[in-house]
Order: C-alpha cells, then sequence, then structure tokens
C-alpha cells in the first residue's frame, strides 16, 4: 500500500474528529498497527482489538457462538458483527472488521484460502464485502488491512459519520 491512501485517511480523520475502533481476525493487528503508524493517530484511534478465535469474538464482542458456529467465523453475518460492536465498545465514530482466511491452510471448496470478509459501520450504515485475495499469507493479511484503509476512507468520503 502506499503511504498516500493511508495518509488521506489519517487526514480526514484529524480534520474531522471522527475516532475509529477495529476488531480484526485474520490480520492479527495489521490493520491497528497501520492506523497508529503515523504521528497523531492518538488524536482519532480509539481501541484495536484482535478477536482471533471463536470464544474471543463472542467475550469481547458478545457476538453469540451458536451464530458464529451456524454462519461461520468468516463470514458477512460476522464480519458485521464484529464492527458493529467495536464501534459500540469503543463509542468511536467508525470501525472496521476483518475476518477470514489468511492460509496457506484452512480453506474449503465454499472459502478458499484468501477469503475474507470486511465490514466498516458507523452509526448509520454498515457496509460489508467479500473479497478473494491472492499470495501467501503475508500478502492476504496485508491486502485486507489495505482494503480496510480504502472502505474506512470511503465511508468517510459519504459524509454520513457522525462525529465521535
Amino acid at each position: 500500500m502506499t503511504n498516500k491512501k493511508l495518509k488521506i485517511l489519517h487526514d480526514r480523520l484529524t480534520v474531522s474528529g471522527i475516532s475509529v475502533a477495529v476488531a480484526e481476525s485474520c490480520t492479527g493487528g495489521l490493520l491497528s498497527c497501520l492506523l497508529t503508524s503515523l504521528p497523531g493517530s492518538s488524536a482519532y484511534f480509539r481501541l484495536g482489538v484482535v478477536t482471533y478465535s471463536n470464544s474471543a469474538k463472542s467475550k469481547l464482542l458478545k457476538i453469540p457462538e451458536k451464530m458464529i458456529e451456524k454462519e461461520g467465523a468468516v463470514s458477512a453475518y460476522t464480519a458485521q458483527k464484529m464492527s458493529k460492536a467495536v464501534r459500540a465498545l469503543a463509542s468511536s465514530g467508525i470501525s472496521a472488521a476483518i475476518t477470514g482466511i489468511a492460509g496457506p491452510s484452512g480453506g474449503r471448496p465454499d472459502k478458499p484460502v484468501g477469503t475474507v470478509f470486511i465490514a466498516v459501520s458507523n452509526a448509520k450504515r454498515t457496509i460489508c464485502r467479500r473479497f478473494l485475495f491472492r499470495g501467501a499469507r503475508p500478502s492476504i493479511r496485508k491486502q485486507a488491512a489495505e482494503k480496510a484503509i480504502e472502505m474506512l476512507t470511503a465511508l468517510l468520503h459519504s459524509r454520513k459519520c457522525a462525529r465521535s
């Protein structure tokens, strides 16, 4: 990712006064690391949690374990619930969540390695997209974090964010 995309998000968050929180699974904190890599990020970054296991998703983000079992940890349902829950937990204006299969194992025919769901939300709406990233584990994690930054920027650009 170019530093340009991260800098655009940083500048928009700084100027707008909107705070951000993130919940990560397959990226293991990479998105939080990127968001806090620029000086001044403490003005907007509220919280980052790595809920790698299903039990962590359930305990920390209050996603019912039965629903995770039914819908799957790697699903639009789980990504959306993660995003909404971390936003509420941090009282932030916007949030992002990432859940997926970074590999090299764990894939299935219906959810191959590289399948990632990313959700972003604010008080008015939640947007979730499914991606199929290619490459080795480090590349999939990086692509997912970069796409989350793009989606957060687009959500901010939509001007439908409340200040918090």
